[in-house]
């Protein structure tokens, strides 16, 4: 073991501020792995013991770890309207088959401002009609906002649903300049 693995822990997590209220980031030697909305006390906690029993170890709270700093940096920008996207190494071990091959097509083929519906990104994958399954793949993203899911809408233009909230997916959208910002 070099003396790095000595120093920095195998999962790092933190809590920062968004546009969108307090989010979880963890990553691996390999990347972010996780991103978790709302995350006050209860929802951190439950993320944290989730985290611990899928990846085999305890993620420690770190949020000054060179594992991270690039992440809390972008993310940042990205809510203060200055970047659009995000270029971080992803560490994908939380998610697996037909989810990741969506999930990957979604972060390489949406780009920020633009919308995609659940049936067309089925058929990107090559399942056309497995519309249900992509969403089902969007409420398993452990990466949200990096891997945009809230980029996925209903064909018949509807917003969908979210697994971070409606409201949530609204602010990003709005962000993004998709939907007009609300007006109070």
């Amino acid at each position: 073991m070099d003396s790095r693995e000595q120093v920095e822990p195998n999962i790092v997590w933190a809590v920062v501020d968004s546009g969108i209220g307090p989010l979880l980031l963890a990553a691996s030697r390999d990347g972010l792995v996780n991103v978790v909305f709302h995350a006050t006390d209860a929802v951190r906690d439950r993320a944290v013991e989730r985290l611990a029993s899928r990846l085999g170890t305890e993620p420690v709270e770190a949020p000054g770890s060179p594992l991270l700093a690039e992440a809390i940096r972008q993310f940042e920008a990205y809510f203060a309207g200055e970047r659009r996207d995000f270029d971080l190494p992803l560490d994908w071990s939380l998610i697996s088959g037909f989810n990741r091959a969506v999930l990957r097509e979604l972060a390489s083929g949406v780009p920020y401002g633009q919308v995609v519906g659940y049936g067309d990104l089925a058929g990107r994958v090559g399942q056309p009609g497995a519309a249900q399954a992509v969403g089902m793949a969007m409420g398993a993203n452990p990466l949200p906002v990096v891997v945009p899911c809230h980029r996925v809408v209903e064909s018949d233009g509807g917003i969908g649903g979210f697994g971070g909230g409606l409201e949530t997916k609204r602010r990003l959208l709005a962000l993004e300049g998709v939907l007009p910002e609300p007006l109070f």
